[in-house]
């Protein structure tokens, strides 16, 4: 299965090694192909950069850990093609995902919740344990 991660749970991941996002991290990544879009790591780098500048090295550390696909996220997007999503700053990784006909995004952010879409799945970490466990 191919899986989209979005920031939230990587950031979770990096900061709180003994969660439930970092175990998800692990699992997903022994089980399944990880797909990040370039958007995505901009993202990473640019909240790092920002709130936890003091853990930057984490950040690079956990990246070339373990082994991702990376896709890249479309400048020019056509909103009008693609479904609502409530924060509009969220669509690029949905577009991303649709394009590379990713099977699940993985997230913590409830505005991907309520976006009506065939694939892929949207569901949170604790759904991804309690679905493929």
């Amino acid at each position: 299965m191919r899986i989209m991660i979005d920031t939230n749970i990587i950031i979770s991941a990096i900061l709180f090694p003994n969660s439930m996002p970092s175990r998800f991290v692990e699992e997903a990544t022994a089980k399944h192909t990880i797909v990040l879009c370039s958007h995505i790591i901009d993202e990473l780098h640019r909240v790092f950069d920002k709130k936890f500048k003091d853990k930057l090295l984490h950040l690079e550390k956990f990246l070339s850990k373990f082994s991702f696909e990376l896709v890249y996220t479309p400048l020019n997007i056509e909103i009008d093609k693609y479904p609502d999503i409530r924060d509009a700053a969220d669509l690029p990784i949905l577009v991303s995902a649709i394009l590379e006909d990713v099977d699940l995004i993985v997230t913590g952010d409830k505005d991907f919740f309520d976006v009506e879409v065939e694939k892929p799945d949207i569901i949170s970490v604790k759904e991804y344990f309690e679905r493929y466990n």
